[in-house]
């Protein structure tokens, strides 16, 4: 593979060990695809190419989430681990980027672990206007990552020095956790030291760690989550493992107290690792205090150029039951995004004859299922899934009303009545009861043949059908692949003029002359900031207030040539302010307007402000000058 490298600057880290790492590594080692092959899911990620297993780091930084995750890019088995890197700004709709970590360029072998955003620069890393987004890898001991360009691209703490070294065997899969009461950082890491368990340690600048205590438990294998809950006015925290077993206890700072020793499941199917849920984790850093959001892997769908995908992401509370405090789990509301047609019916009862009649003539192939059911009068209700008109169908899910059970797993009716959630994907079915009391994941090989996407109830008994709705989901999916520019800035982008292409640092423009690419989205007043990139020629700059053509348009560029930042419009050079331009070098800029005032800062610094009230309002992109330049986390708030 081919490969560009260019040397970090040299860093002093809290460790006061230079770092020298290699940080550019344009891999984006996936063939193009519509998306569209057999038994790809349609609204569960999966990597655009390779093998997919353990969900590492998944967290939210300035309106995007990131989803890492172990990856083999150059194969359909597990191989030597990098670390895959997708974003979304929904939770719904992925695009894939290019590696994140590479065994190329990072020591290790880069296995499962967390990672947290500095928001307080208490690492020290910071270099620029981005917060350190800091990750955790490596078995038997810990190696240390961090990302200055918004968790794009890492380079390697000092020099790869393990900052945690377990005294055990074996050990691997740290995950860092904010603890607002003790008000440090805390790390859960497993071990086999005298069996399974999680070693805590605590640190208050990410980089230096302290062992804090060992939780022993012959349940606990790999992959450990530790998350904080709000239970009534206070708060638990629950301990898991990568099979989704967990515990609910207290924590004083440095040592875990269960409230049970014995372990409940997250997700209650058989989970091992390669099975439809496994090593899930809960994303850091999330803007809704208290909000906790979990993905999976599932282990057992693949294509022809896939392996592996993640679990729709939910959301996790704790409840409190008669038998304790238990995690429910459901979809994250974002899924709406995805709703593309709904049908309803209400107030029906139903027996076996009427219950088949209901949905007859409906067909979906990828779909969110909604029913609430009074199921005093039966022993049996559920639905079958992918019906074809000779009887076939590919799965059903019932609620066993005699034995109170949803597909085998206890789940007794809220005064008579049953809430059942279905998520129909090419390969995933995921099952909830009663508000995420029952959460289940599972591998399906749907038939994908024609004909054989119906869907049909059936009732032993009589059921009250008090509502359904059936909301068709559309493909996250764009065609015939998937940009690498990360952005919020909604609606369709398009090249106005120029050629503009996607290489793994972001959205490249090159041009002879002035070139633009523009999103069809328009604002007034606004503050838009990205990474700006001239790798060669005069210029390369954020656009806004443009029309569809960029006839008319504000412009802050750098211009290498004169060596200036200028603010200018077609007609109009508005202001410059000198700096010397560095091709190849990422600037961060950030443009206000706020009618006629205009004002443009760059990695920190405020460069320009101005007046010019020629446009009001308009569309936003971006600007290459003869040319090239690449353009990265455009963000618009």
């Amino acid at each position: 593979m081919i490969r560009s490298l260019v040397m970090a600057m040299t860093l002093v880290g809290v460790l006061g060990v230079q770092d020298t790492t290699a940080v550019e590594y344009p891999d984006f080692p996936y063939p193009v695809t519509n998306y569209q092959e057999d038994n790809r899911g349609q609204f569960h990620f999966s990597s655009r190419g390779g093998w997919m297993n353990d969900v590492n780091a998944p967290l939210y930084y300035r309106g995007v989430y990131h989803l890492y995750y172990q990856h083999n890019p150059h194969g359909l088995a597990w191989d030597t681990m990098h670390w895959g890197h997708a974003t979304s700004t929904d939770l719904v709709h992925w695009q894939q980027k290019p590696l994140a970590l590479d065994p190329d360029v990072h020591p290790g072998d880069l296995w499962s672990g967390g990672g947290v955003v500095d928001t307080g620069n208490v690492t020290g890393l910071k270099a620029g206007d981005h917060d350190p987004i800091v990750v955790y890898s490596g078995t038997n001991g810990v190696q240390v990552f961090y990302s200055l360009d918004g968790g794009n691209t890492f380079k390697t703490f000092a020099d790869g020095k393990k900052v945690v070294k377990p005294n055990a065997q074996t050990s691997r899969d740290p995950k860092v956790f904010w603890d607002p009461v003790a008000k440090h950082w805390g790390m859960v890491v497993w071990s086999d030291q005298g069996g399974n368990g999680a070693d805590f340690y605590t640190s208050t600048n990410l980089l230096d760690w302290t062992f804090g205590s060992r939780y022993q438990a012959d349940w606990l294998f790999e992959c450990p989550d530790m998350v904080r809950m709000r239970l009534g006015n206070g708060y638990k925290w629950v301990l898991s493992d990568g099979s989704g077993e967990y515990v609910v206890g207290d924590f004083d700072g440095t040592t875990f107290h269960p409230g049970s020793p014995i372990p409940q499941k997250i997700n209650q199917t058989t989970t091992y690792a390669g099975s439809s849920y496994y090593a899930a984790l809960t994303f850091a850093n999330l803007p809704t205090p208290d909000r906790v959001v979990s993905m999976a892997w599932q282990g057992e769908n693949y294509g022809t150029v896939w392996t592996g995908n993640a679990t729709f992401p939910v959301d996790q509370r704790l409840k409190q039951t008669p038998d304790g405090p238990r995690v429910v789990s459901t979809p994250v509301p974002e899924i709406a995004t995805a709703r593309v047609g709904t049908q309803s019916w209400h107030d029906q009862t139903l027996d076996s004859r009427s219950a088949k009649k209901l949905l007859a003539g409906v067909k979906a192939g990828t779909y969110e299922l909604e029913a609430t059911v009074d199921v005093r009068q039966a022993k049996k209700f559920g639905v079958r899934l992918h019906t074809s008109p000779d009887g076939w169908f590919d799965r059903e899910v019932v609620y066993d009303a005699t034995a109170q059970t949803l597909d085998g797993t206890a789940l007794k009716p809220d005064r008579g009545k049953v809430k059942l959630r279905l998520l129909v994907d090419r390969g995933q079915l995921e099952v909830f009861g009663n508000d995420g009391e029952v959460y289940q994941s599972h591998n399906v090989n749907f038939d994908s043949l024609p004909g054989g996407d119906g869907i049909e109830l059936f009732v032993d008994g009589k059921v009250k059908l008090e509502s359904l709705e059936l909301h068709e989901l559309g493909s996250i999916w764009k065609t015939p692949g998937q940009s690498t520019l990360v952005t919020n800035i909604p609606g369709q982008w398009y090249p106005a003029s120029g050629n503009w292409t996607d290489v793994a640092g972001g959205k490249q423009g090159q041009a002879g002359g002035d070139a633009f690419y523009l999103s069809k989205a328009s604002g007034a007043d606004f503050t838009l900031e990205g990474d700006v990139k001239l790798t060669s020629g005069t210029a390369a700059a954020l656009t806004f207030r443009a029309n569809k053509d960029a006839s008319r348009h504000y412009t802050a560029n750098l211009d290498a040539e004169a060596g200036v930042v200028k603010l200018w419009r077609p007609g109009r050079d508005i202001a410059t302010k000198p700096l010397a331009i560095e091709r190849g070098r990422s600037y961060h800029f950030k443009v206000t307007a706020a009618g006629s005032s205009l004002k443009v800062w760059v990695d920190g610094a405020l460069m320009i402000d101005a007046v010019d009230s020629e446009q009001a309002a308009g569309q936003f992109g971006v600007n290459v000058f003869r040319g090239t330049g690449v353009f990265q986390n455009l963000h618009l708030s």
